[in-house]
């Protein structure tokens, strides 16, 4: 077995290092040691192909590496935070170049998993997909009480291909960092981890029917918003079984228009039910595009495919609030003071540089109206700015990001007049109440309390052992500083233009003294035989103009 893995990694190692030499990254391959490490390896790059940008080439060796790499992309599309703005909009043009799988093989699946002939669940069953993606495809089928049915089968081996993929690009990430300055810091293992775990979580349906599960409690809070029902019996973690739902797609505006629909008030059901969502659900669809969400025949919306949704815990919806508030006042340091409370900011951080990056982002929005502001492209654009000071956001807030920037093209489509601010003001004010509503208050104390509780029972323990250090002598004191040399070298020429002062002061006391002597004494110094006077005043004379000539050229007087 272990052999076998090992001959599958190496082909596909090949196929990697292929596409990035044909595609023009034949650096790279040889800066990793690809070819030290693949027998006869060689190949050439197409002709012209640094005619396309970086980011170009890089969708098309994802492309070409296919289901995976196609997914990797789409997902890393999400995170403004970690990659720039020109490659995320290249890699929000990734397809899926994929063929449908034999129904002989979704057939198999199905029954592998539910453990019973296809025929027993299912009254009819399409044999021809109703759409096919890198992980999956969907069928129709009607069950045998004549409720008609949406099956969502999971591509065969996928799981194992996706699994080989992965264990590859961790291998390449830690070759990197270990010999590419630029891949430790962006820690590029950290990234590869992130993206992992989304895609990972894709390959789970029974996750997203948990997911869906979640969603319909949300619906039943709101009005005219519907998602479809789950068949637990019919579900597994390859297989998923849901309710069949008809209507028209948002993206659809001449059908929509042609049956007679208000595209306005369409489109404030959608702001509605995404900012109820995130601001007090802190559970939000994480791709409301126009194919996830249609209109149903009784007018009401229907969302639609819960693989990616995103989470806000209580604490980080309140960091999300201030970070709008930041930007809605034009206020930098309210918006740096979010940023720090909801990103990993590392500590070498050049903070003046963060801050007029800030300041630019401020001026940018500067006597727009609020009706015009893009909550989304705000917020993408202040995780751009994180990305350049390699400050990590969460991925949760990165989809959040995203989805909101989805949600606004989407309305925006349907009524270009539509504001956000409007809708999402009410929202905003009940989750301002919520920050200083005491019961809430009180129930985040009693929550707390066991930990202060902890915190106050290890205080004498923690004292002990601090005064046995301290009586041992083995208490260590580290301060550093930035700049701290430079910072020293400063004060060792400042205390050389010190003494080199009061040397020249001490010198002058003397020969005045001398001088003076001899005037009131009315007799000639033995001194006055050698020409010590005359030398010192040559001397002081000497030294006060190189301390002029100094201070001068240090500019500082």
């Amino acid at each position: 077995m272990n052999v076998r893995k090992g001959f599958r990694h190496l082909q596909r190692y090949r196929k990697i290092a292929t596409a990035l030499m044909r595609n023009g990254f034949g650096y790279l391959v040889h800066e990793l040691g690809l070819p030290d490490a693949l027998p006869l390896f060689r190949s050439n790059e197409q002709q012209d192909i640094h005619k396309k940008t970086i980011s170009e080439r890089i969708r098309l060796i994802l492309e070409e590496l296919g289901p995976t790499f196609v997914k990797l992309g789409q997902i890393a599309s999400t995170r403004p935070d970690l990659l720039p703005a020109d490659m995320i909009a290249e890699l929000k043009h990734l397809q899926d170049q994929v063929v449908p799988f034999s129904y002989e093989e979704v057939k198999q699946i199905v029954e592998d998993e539910l453990g019973v002939p296809i025929e027993q669940l299912y009254l009819t069953f399409d044999q021809t997909p109703m759409a096919s993606a890198s992980i999956g495809q969907v069928h129709r089928a009607q069950l045998h009480d004549g409720t008609v049915v949406a099956v969502k089968v999971q591509r065969p081996r996928i799981a194992a291909v996706i699994e080989t993929d992965l264990d590859m690009l961790a291998e390449l990430a830690r070759l990197a960092e270990k010999r590419l300055e630029w891949a430790r810091n962006y820690r590029l293992q950290e990234i590869v981890e992130e993206l992992a775990r989304s895609l990972q979580a894709e390959l789970d349906y029974t996750a997203e029917a948990r997911n869906g599960v979640k969603f319909a409690a949300q619906c039943a809070k709101l009005n005219h918003v519907r998602v479809p029902a789950l068949y637990p019996d019919y579900c597994s973690r390859k297989v998923l079984t849901m309710e069949f739902m008809s209507g028209i797609k948002l993206s659809e505006h001449g059908r929509l228009v042609e049956a007679g629909y208000d595209r306005t008030a369409l489109a404030q059901q959608l702001a509605s039910v995404i900012l109820h969502q995130v601001l007090i659900e802190g559970l939000f669809h994480g791709d409301p595009h126009p194919g996830n969400v249609m209109v149903l025949e009784n007018g009401d919306l229907g969302l639609m495919d819960f693989g990616m949704v995103g989470r806000l815990s209580s604490e980080m919806k309140q960091h999300f609030a201030l970070l709008v508030i930041g930007l809605r006042n034009q206020s930098s340091k309210t918006i740096l003071r979010a940023v720090f409370k909801m990103g990993i900011v590392p500590d070498d951080v050049d903070e003046a540089a963060l801050r007029a990056e800030v300041d630019e982002l401020r001026d940018k929005y500067y006597d727009v109206p609020l009706s015009e502001v893009s909550i989304g492209e705000a917020v993408n654009d202040l995780f751009s700015v994180a990305f350049r000071h390699r400050i990590r956001m969460p991925a949760e807030l990165t989809l959040l990001g995203k989805t909101l920037l989805t949600m606004e093209g989407v309305v925006t489509e349907l009524d270009p007049n539509f504001s956000i601010i409007d809708i999402a003001e009410p929202y905003g004010r009940k989750l301002f109440r919520e920050q200083f509503n005491p019961v809430r208050i009180g129930r985040k104390w009693l929550e707390e309390m066991p930990d202060y509780m902890d915190l106050l029972t290890q205080v004498p323990l923690s004292l002990k052992s601090l005064s046995t250090l301290l009586q041992r002598g083995k208490v260590r004191v580290e301060i550093t500083a930035p700049e701290l040399n430079a910072f020293l070298h400063k004060m060792d020429r400042i205390s050389n233009k010190m003494s080199l002062s009061i040397v020249l002061l001490s010198l002058s006391i003397i020969m005045a003294g001398l001088i003076i002597g001899s005037s009131i004494g009315n007799q000639e110094s033995d001194l006055w035989n050698f020409p010590v006077i005359k030398v010192g005043l040559g001397i002081a004379g000497a030294l006060v103009v190189w301390l002029i000539y100094a201070i001068m050229k240090s500019g500082r007087f």
